[in-house]
């Protein structure tokens, strides 16, 4: 595609018929979607089935897209929504794919699995945090992975999900009551391993 490339721009191109700058859009935000839908459901097919739904349903909504956040949040938000409510569309044939490729939409590296010098024991703690979150109940884990994952402020996840600050704030806080428990032994392990580090010397 020619001509200006921002987000806005290539909605107005979409609207305008060329929908390959839809695809311009997906291969701009997938990568950075993907790891809050994997997150959110504990399974990488899963996690790409709700990012290929959610990048389909933003497309068919593009014409109530006024712009008043970034694409990006507001795919981010459709995203979000379709993972808490358990909806899932037919699975996309073939999938998004990006401009001049021929590869369907694959979701960033996990570096964890690809770097094969990390050592295990992190991929083996990132699993237990992952089985937590897992353990949460949906509304819970959605917060959790907003806030300390996302970096969302409070009134973006209440506007996300619908609810007022003081219910993000309960669950977060009833969240975070229950991880810690949960995780406890890797927080004491992890304590207790560095704590002979420290009297080395």
């Amino acid at each position: 595609m020619t001509g200006c490339n921002d987000d806005n721009s290539l909605i107005e191109a979409c609207r305008a018929g060329r929908t390959e700058a839809f695809g311009v859009l997906v291969g701009r935000h997938q990568d950075r979607l993907y790891p809050t839908m994997l997150r959110l459901t504990g399974s990488p097919e899963d996690a790409l089935d709700l990012l290929q739904d959610a990048f389909l349903r933003a497309f068919e909504k593009l014409d109530k897209f006024q712009g008043e956040s970034s694409f990006y949040t507001w795919v981010y938000r459709i995203a979000v929504n379709l993972a808490l409510s358990g909806r899932r569309r037919r699975r996309i044939v073939g999938g998004f794919h990006r401009p001049g490729r021929d590869e369907p939409l694959d979701p960033a590296d996990d570096p964890i699995l690809s770097d094969p010098t990390l050592p295990l024991e992190r991929a083996e703690r990132d699993a237990l945090i992952q089985s937590a979150l897992d353990a949460l109940a949906d509304d819970h884990r959605a917060v959790v992975v907003m806030k300390e994952f996302d970096g969302l402020r409070y009134e973006e996840i209440a506007a996300i999900l619908g609810v007022p600050v003081g219910t993000v704030r309960s669950r977060l806080h009833r969240a975070r009551l229950d991880l810690r428990e949960r995780l406890k032994g890797v927080v004491e392990e992890d304590a207790s391993s560095r704590q002979p580090a420290r009297n080395v010397h």
